[in-house]
């Protein structure tokens, strides 16, 4: 099997040491050279022709949103970033994951125990799956969002989102056209660690009409509001319309888990409940939008061309439980559509 040419990119030497040392470690890959900044990067990739970069997210002379942005016009490779666990490291990984990124490796204290072997864990897996992914062309940027009253009005429906590796472009793309005045309430897992989910949130939120924000604990459901599942918490409804945040064991190894969301959305919403699954690696998801799909809500999954990973959507959709597959682009209109067509009451219906 021919491996996976890899450039490896970081201001520091150690880090450069230690990621090259892993990927070179597992048959898969083979570094084909490291970078000290994006400048030194663009002019590697002319000489090396990797296939993968991983690139740290803050250097000197060229930082890592810039040189992403250059690599992704020019070359279309896949990019996974390296970012600290800091607010700033969180803000910036999560731009470039709308910019273009597949992924990203939060940076461990190297000093903890077992800190190398979570490290090669993580990049090891992403990596793999990164190499294999499809680099869809950023669409066209749209205007400010159109500012709406804000409702105190409690949610009737709920729709519930659930996205992985590509989540937070595809997650952009649909909450930047989505009405302020959407007449249900949006709960979304997308699959992130602590800090990076705030900061997901806090970036939809300054993009879109509605009001995003990272849920809290026994927050009321309203109308044009959305709520994300923290990281490492998973995100539920109770009997009351109200959030609820759990730390019980990952589902399908994750936590937050969509497939935990979306169940309780069934069984509190029961027909009024609508299941999204967006782009992502595994099957999460598949069991809670067949929930939903048992009690009588919708379902719609993103379709193969536009998905960054289509693992996550096949799986629903080979389980024979997703009722519509639509391109990313066609997914807002068709839930704008629905709430409409619902809003006697009788619950959500194609």
């Amino acid at each position: 099997m021919e491996k996976i040419k890899v450039l490896v990119v970081d201001d520091s030497a150690l880090i450069r040491r230690i990621v090259s040392d892993i990927l070179e470690g597992d048959p898969r890959f083979a570094v084909v050279g490291t970078a000290r900044d994006g400048q030194d990067a663009l002019e590697k990739i002319e000489k090396l022709s990797p296939q993968l970069i991983t690139l740290d997210v803050e250097m000197p002379r060229m930082g890592g949103l810039e040189a992403l942005k250059e690599i992704i016009r020019l070359y279309r490779l896949p990019v996974i970033m390296l970012s600290s666990l800091t607010q700033r490291g969180s803000a910036v990984t999560v731009e470039a994951l709308a910019h273009g990124a597949v992924d990203f490796v939060p940076k461990p204290d190297m000093t903890a125990t077992d800190a190398r072997n979570n490290l090669a864990r993580e990049l090891l897996s992403k990596a793999a799956a990164a190499a294999g992914a499809q680099i869809i062309p950023l669409p066209a940027a749209r205007g400010q969002p159109v500012s709406q009253p804000q409702t105190t009005q409690a949610a009737r429906r709920v729709v519930a989102v659930a996205a992985s590796t590509g989540g937070p472009r595809a997650l952009e793309s649909i909450m930047t056209a989505l009405p302020g005045n959407l007449a249900a309430a949006v709960l979304v897992t997308q699959h992130m660690p602590p800090v990076f989910t705030k900061a997901l949130a806090e970036r939809l939120n300054k993009l879109s009409a509605l009001e995003i924000k990272e849920a809290e604990n026994g927050e009321p459901l309203l109308n044009g509001k959305v709520y994300v599942a923290p990281g490492n918490f998973h995100l539920e409804v109770d009997s009351r319309h109200c959030t609820r945040l759990t730390q019980s064991p990952p589902v399908e190894y994750v936590r937050p888990s969509a497939t935990v969301m979306m169940r309780t959305v069934a069984e509190v919403y029961k027909s009024h409940a609508l299941g999204v699954i967006l782009t992502g690696m595994g099957k999460d998801g598949k069991e809670g939008i067949a929930a939903i799909k048992r009690q009588g809500g919708v379902t719609l999954a993103q379709d193969e061309a536009t998905s960054v990973i289509f693992s996550m959507p096949k799986a629903a959709i080979q389980a024979g439980v997703v009722d519509r597959v639509l391109p990313l682009g066609e997914l807002p209109g068709m839930v704008i559509a629905l709430c409409r067509r619902s809003a006697d009451g009788s619950g959500f219906r194609l």
